[in-house]
């Protein structure tokens, strides 16, 4: 980054000088990206902004009026005027610069600096030079860095998560992406809250305006932005948190992001659509407890549109089985046929008004976080949702958590439905004696007892317990209210006695 004039001003060759800041004060921020000497009153026009201008003021008029115009030219020099302008004491002016100078100056908010001691220009010129070469160099090496980790993501097809967290731990700083809505669909907070980063941002992001090119920096908010999109076709915004003026890496770091962000879009826009991968991500770290904080969890989900304060949160995972009606690997279209069902689910809570967090969980599931208002009748919701489902058919079937309060125990009720679901879909409408067809969805209390023995018959100690009881030639042991015992299979047993080996009821 390039130094300032305040950097410059501890430099050992300008200190000699005895440097006084007489007026702008306001302005040893400002970046110097060159150092010009100049001895003429009338040179403005050939500087192009951002220089320190060195000068003995031999050549300056007495006049106070020419002195403000010179003042004032050299403040507004290429637009954006010099950074400073440094005269050294001596020849020109003794002990003190002209009143009308320094008035000038202050007026026209030009940082004008006396050096009180004799210095060497050509000195300050080499040593300013070269440390903004060196800057320049870091600025090339960062860039070449950046380039480098985009086109790594690029090329292995990173997620959106993922480039959002590679260019938040590359800036330092909080990263955003936004849709064209302004709901949040990844965010890298850092080592910012997310609930104050995110707090109110849809109003915020809609409150940025970019009058000029791509990329644009909002003073007010802090946030350089720029939109993301191929084709003429902008769908979103990344959006980089800065705690001060952006430097050139940052714009280079926010735009090389957008690119890989929207080329990978370009490479999966067959797959995920955004909503489902943004939904994706959260309910994986709602499940795998990713968030160390469940509020991080909730305000995610606030941002994406689905509210979780006060409201009945119920699970939903939905899983297919083969075409030949058994679980297990669903063959080389397995996630297309996912993603199918998860933007079939999503389109079914829309149409039925329920704000729902959907997505896919793996090669045989997707899931969903609906959030109900306290006063809905939740098996009413969700045979609506399974009749548009079609649960049942073409192999789905659905299992169903507890209504939880809180965030913080989804993944409770995520879990269950999975457990549940998976159970399910082993035999559908088999665990419920005396049903003649297959429920639209399955709780945990749906399973009775010969679905309990099956989901935990890969327990360590179920295993060991039927070991233990079998000690027979026969591979059978049943569960009867007095507990368990070895059995001949060809023996009649009553309803609700399961066999531990097989886990069905012996006929």
């Amino acid at each position: 980054m390039l130094p300032t004039v305040a950097d410059l001003l501890l430099i050992d060759v300008i200190r000699r000088g005895s440097p006084q800041v007489v007026a702008g004060s306001d302005g040893l921020g400002a970046r110097v990206r060159w150092v010009h000497v100049l001895e003429l009153a009338d040179a403005a026009h050939l500087l192009q902004g951002g220089e320190l201008v060195l000068t003995t003021g031999v050549a300056l008029p007495a006049e106070p009026a020419l002195l403000a115009r010179y003042a004032a030219d050299l403040a507004s020099a290429g637009g954006t005027g010099v950074s400073a302008l440094a005269v050294e004491l001596g020849r020109r002016y003794v002990g003190t610069l002209p009143g009308a100078l320094v008035r000038a100056a202050a007026d026209s908010g030009l940082t004008l600096i006396a050096f009180e001691r004799e210095v060497s220009f050509v000195e300050i010129t080499e040593a300013v030079h070269a440390r903004i070469i060196d800057a320049q160099l870091d600025e090339l090496r960062a860039s070449e860095r950046l380039h480098e980790v985009f086109t790594e993501l690029s090329v292995a097809g990173a997620s959106l998560d993922e480039v959002v967290r590679q260019a938040a731990a590359l800036a330092g700083r909080p990263v955003i992406l936004a849709d064209l809505s302004h709901r949040v669909l990844a965010c890298e907070p850092g080592s910012a809250d997310p609930a104050r980063l995110l707090a109110g941002f849809a109003r915020r992001s809609r409150a940025l305006v970019s009058p000029s090119g791509r990329t644009a920096y909002d003073e007010a908010s802090g946030w350089l932005f720029t939109p993301v999109g191929a084709r003429g076709e902008d769908w979103g915004r990344v959006i980089l948190v800065c705690d001060g003026p952006p430097g050139g890496t940052d714009t280079v770091l926010i735009e090389r992001a957008a690119t890989t962000l929207a080329l990978g879009r370009l490479l999966t826009r067959h797959a995920e659509s955004l909503d489902r991968q943004a939904h994706r991500t959260l309910i994986t770290g709602i499940i795998s407890q990713a968030h160390a904080d469940p509020a991080e969890a909730a305000v995610r989900s606030r941002a994406l549109g689905v509210p979780v304060d006060g409201r009945q949160l119920v699970a939903m995972v939905l899983r297919l089985r083969d075409p030949a009606g058994t679980p297990g690997p669903l063959g080389v279209s397995a996630h297309a046929r996912v993603l199918d069902v998860a933007d079939a689910a999503a389109a079914a809570c829309r149409a039925e008004r329920i704000p729902a967090l959907v997505g896919t969980l793996d090669d045989a599931r997707a899931g969903a976080m609906l959030s109900l208002n306290p006063s809905a009748d939740p098996d009413r919701v969700l045979e609506s949702l399974a009749a548009r489902l079609g649960s049942g058919r073409d192999g789905l079937v659905i299992g169903v958590g507890a209504a939880v309060g809180s965030i913080r125990d989804v993944r409770r009720s995520f879990l269950e439905a999975s457990q549940v679901a998976d159970v399910a879909a082993e035999r559908p409408g088999e665990w419920l004696p005396g049903r003649q067809d297959p429920p639209s969805f399955y709780r945990l209390a749906d399973l009775r007892l010969r679905g309990l023995v099956h989901l935990l018959r890969d327990d360590p100690r179920m295993q060991t317990l039927r070991r233990w009881c079998l000690g027979t030639r026969d591979a059978h042991a049943v569960y009867t209210p007095f507990g368990f015992s070895p059995v001949d299979p060809k023996i009649w047993m009553q309803d609700g006695h399961i066999c531990t080996g097989c886990h069905q009821d012996i006929r």
